[in-house]
């Protein structure tokens, strides 16, 4: 969605806040993460799911959902899939995905609301995405275990699944992730009295926490919890374009990275990295920073 429109300093602080939803945010791009017809399948968990080959559709709990998978298994390294950022399909992350599959298995999808996936029935929950995210991975997975690589709300809610699903979630990337304090931050730093574009600021990104956006997807802050021992890195962009509102710009560049370390006490065998060259979308920028990490966690996660 909106395609071709350049991001200024400012539209790229909404970027980061709420996704391509608020303002101009994504790039030009007429990749396509796969090149079969779709089809729709069933979702089930097996131990050994017919390979999906290029874009497909599956239906999980009802709801169609659009699924792109690439690359051949490699041994018993898990499969990555990657979450896309809140107002971005699949297609976004294709030259991404494109990328890793040339070391092994790489599955996306479009949530509910986003890309060609179908319309959510009504309001999401992080549990009722949840469970999307589960029967996709019963689909392009199976009992395998599975990476998960998220970007921005795709980093946040990869990060709230996988303590609860230790059993198939073997690692994480996050590449610049929604803070997990996202709302409060954002209410602290921006106060009810601000004006012009901080204000505008403030009202929309608190409008789209609370479910107005493609998803439906209702926001709520909370503590960061414990996937174990996992191997985890987070990837937090270099150049500060938060800092670019005035006033309040300084405060949610410090809130942003203190976010991010905080998303390392999700595993004791986490690590923190900084693509100094890149803004939000880290995949785009600095695509090699994203892909060395993911195969640096693979890897682990397969051993």
């Amino acid at each position: 969605m909106f395609r071709n429109v350049r991001a200024t300093a400012f539209v790229a602080l909404f970027c980061a806040v709420g996704g391509p939803v608020l303002a101009g945010c994504d790039e030009d791009s007429d990749s396509d993460a796969g090149a079969s017809t779709p089809s729709t399948v069933a979702s089930a968990r097996t131990s050994d799911p017919d390979p999906i080959s290029g874009t497909v559709k599956i239906t999980v709990d009802g709801r169609s959902v659009n699924v792109s998978c690439s690359g051949a298994a490699a041994g018993d390294r898990p499969v990555v899939v990657l979450l896309p950022g809140l107002g971005d399909g699949l297609d976004k992350m294709a030259d991404f995905q494109k990328t890793l599959s040339e070391k092994g298995r790489v599955c996306s999808y479009d949530r509910l609301g986003e890309g060609a996936s179908d319309q959510p029935n009504g309001p999401q929950s992080f549990d009722s995405t949840g469970k999307i995210l589960t029967g996709v991975l019963d689909r392009v997975a199976g009992r395998h275990p599975v990476v998960l690589a998220g970007h921005s709300l795709g980093g946040l809610i990869a990060a709230r699944y996988a303590p609860a699903h230790r059993d198939r979630v073997a690692g994480l990337v996050l590449m610049d992730a929604t803070p997990s304090t996202i709302i409060a931050d954002t209410k602290t730093l921006i106060p009810e009295s601000a004006t012009g574009p901080a204000a505008d600021l403030r009202a929309q990104s608190i409008a789209v926490y609370g479910g107005d956006n493609p998803e439906k997807l209702a926001f709520q802050d909370g503590k960061v919890d414990s996937a174990g021992d996992i191997p985890v890195e987070v990837i937090q962009h270099g150049q500060p374009y938060l800092a670019a509102l005035p006033e309040y710009g300084a405060g949610l560049e410090k809130a942003w990275s203190e976010g991010q370390r905080k998303w390392l006490e999700l595993s004791s065998h986490s690590k923190a990295t900084t693509a100094p060259n890149s803004g939000h979308y880290i995949y785009v920028d600095q695509p090699d920073v994203a892909v060395q990490a993911i195969q640096r966690v693979t890897a682990e996660a397969g051993k």
